[in-house]
């Protein structure tokens, strides 16, 4: 192959090859279609022969070094069904031409380490394998329906504007991984909906200008990875793991390439169209996210292993959505995670083993359906197998906060009695003793019912007896009612205590009064120092 002067055509170009040539100094596109589905198919087994076959040092020498565009035109590689034979070798090139390869089949893997675009767009293309680490875009990255067997890498990736990557279809590399994307960065929004992929999808360190959506896709881990590996990931505005929307007879979703539809969840699916939820088999890893709007898992299907884990430790988000299908093993982890608004269905959350949330806070609680205190307890409980207030404390905050003060003081209720099975025996019949007569104090109400019934019983019993006066010249008219009250509330002097003789049993009865009045007393004083210190 001769070198050209200026826009002299090499030779040695098979007529392919030359088409490809002139098309490119046109900027049109060059297909090369047969015009029948099952032979234009990139991934069906059907031979693409030589008259549809370019070499890939072609291809790299016109975008490297490529002619002049013709007067009037701009030069662009547009490929439309060719084959690309031999590696597609770009590493540390600067491309400056517009790139779009469209049903394209490519023999071998494509290397772009380094490699610095305007804008690449491939589309439905069969690729091998795809080495893309520290790749730069001042424009788009366009990958939708593509089939990459042996995985992608774009570590270190910088994407100038969107990354789409929808009905991508990905197979695993050598260590496992489908995409290996550690500290990408793209400038707006990361579009992977409805993609298939056969090893980890690994994005740690990741930053996303925009949104990062993930709706309909099928995760799949492979050698004891996780589907998902994406801890310090900064998200500036929603991540979303939901269902998506696709046509009932081709399976598309929306317009894609290059733009994909996103309805609301609010909005019935339209005629023709079915529901793709989000699936995980595998453990996922947020820990330490940064999401600026939102984290949605709105039916969101996760499929652990015993020893697997959705783990949100430590993420920090204005917006939790919870209302996943509830993982039938594993664990959801949410450890020092904060949220301001946590929004969530009961049947969403794991049972007893299940949930951790130690640490976890939020300020709002906002139900998805029917989720009576009962089952928030019972929420509780399945994320302390052992006991810990602080899960307890938060949760009567927020409910205090928004006004819910008698569900407040059965959460508190409900920790007295959970921290009272901690306790030694002695204790725990205190507090058994507690909980029966003033619920720890969050009952007033069934304090002041006991006093009233002891005062009344000692009124009549008194009343049955004249005691002696302990000095006759010194003492006040004798009243039952008043005397039984006197007993029953300490501190307070009514002019009865310390006047009169008991003796026999009714010493005994006095005693009684005094001591049941001291424990009411104290009981509630302690339940209301509680209110108002927590208040």
């Amino acid at each position: 192959m001769t070198e050209p002067q200026d826009s002299e055509i090499p030779d040695s170009l098979s007529t392919a090859e030359l088409g490809m040539w002139q098309a490119f100094r046109n900027g049109s596109t060059y297909d090369l279609r047969a015009r029948d589905p099952m032979r234009d198919d990139p991934f069906a087994p059907t031979v693409w022969g030589a008259e549809r076959s370019v070499d890939a040092r072609v291809v790299a020498r016109l975008l490297l070094s490529g002619p002049p565009a013709r007067p009037g035109r701009v030069a662009a590689l547009k490929l439309r069904g060719v084959r690309i034979t031999g590696t597609l070798d770009l590493a540390g090139g600067r491309v400056a031409p517009y790139v779009e390869l469209t049903g394209c089949r490519f023999e071998e893997e494509v290397v772009l380490p380094e490699c610095h675009f305007t804008t690449l767009r491939m589309v439905g293309c069969a690729v091998p394998r795809l080495e893309a680490a520290r790749l730069r875009t001042e424009g788009d990255l366009h990958l939708p329906r593509c089939q990459i067997e042996r995985g992608m890498r774009l570590t270190d990736a910088h994407i100038g504007t969107d990354l789409l990557l929808n009905q991508i279809e990905l197979g695993a590399d050598r260590q496992g991984r489908a995409l290996a994307a550690d500290g990408l960065t793209v400038a707006q929004d990361l579009q992977a909906e409805m993609v298939e992929t056969r090893g980890e999808l690994s994005l740690r360190g990741a930053k996303v200008g925009g949104s990062l959506s993930l709706r309909g896709s099928r995760l799949r881990a492979g050698r004891a990875r996780r589907a998902l590996n994406a801890p310090q990931l900064t998200v500036e505005r929603t991540l979303y793991m939901t269902e998506a929307w696709v046509s009932v007879d081709t399976g598309n979703l929306g317009t894609t390439p290059p733009y994909g539809i996103v309805m609301a969840q609010a909005q019935a699916p339209a005629h023709g169209t079915r529901a793709q939820v989000f699936e995980c088999r595998g453990g996922v890893r947020l820990d330490d996210g940064r999401f600026g709007d939102a984290v949605d898992l709105h039916k969101a299907r996760f499929v652990l292993a015993p020893r697997e884990e959705l783990s949100l430790r430590r993420i920090v988000a204005p917006e939790l959505r919870f209302n996943a299908e509830r993982p039938e093993e594993g664990r959801v982890v949410l450890n020092g995670a904060k949220v301001v608004t946590l929004i969530d269905v009961s049947t969403s959350w794991p049972g007893p083993g299940g949930l951790a949330m130690g640490g976890f806070v939020y300020e709002n609680l906002v139900p998805y359906g029917h989720f009576p205190l009962s089952r928030r307890l019972e929420w509780l409980a399945a994320a302390t197998p052992e006991y810990v207030p602080e899960p307890y404390e938060r949760l009567a905050t927020v409910l205090r906060n928004c006004g819910e003060d008698a569900d407040a003081r059965e959460v508190l209720l409900a920790k007295q009695r959970r921290r009272r099975e901690t306790l030694p025996p002695a204790a725990k019949l205190w507090g058994i003793l507690q909980d029966w007569t003033v619920a720890y104090g969050y009952r007033p109400g069934r304090a002041a019912v006991w006093m009233a019934v002891l005062w009344a019983a000692g009124t009549v019993a008194f009343s049955q007896y004249e005691p002696a006066a302990i000095k006759q010249d010194e003492h006040p008219e004798w009243n039952a009612a008043l005397y039984a009250l006197d007993l029953l509330v300490p501190v307070i002097n009514l002019g009865q205590d310390g006047y009169w003789r008991m003796e026999g049993g009714w010493q005994w009865a006095a005693a009684a009064l005094v001591l049941l009045g001291w424990i009411l007393a104290t009981t509630v004083a302690a339940g209301a120092s509680r209110l108002l210190r927590r208040g």
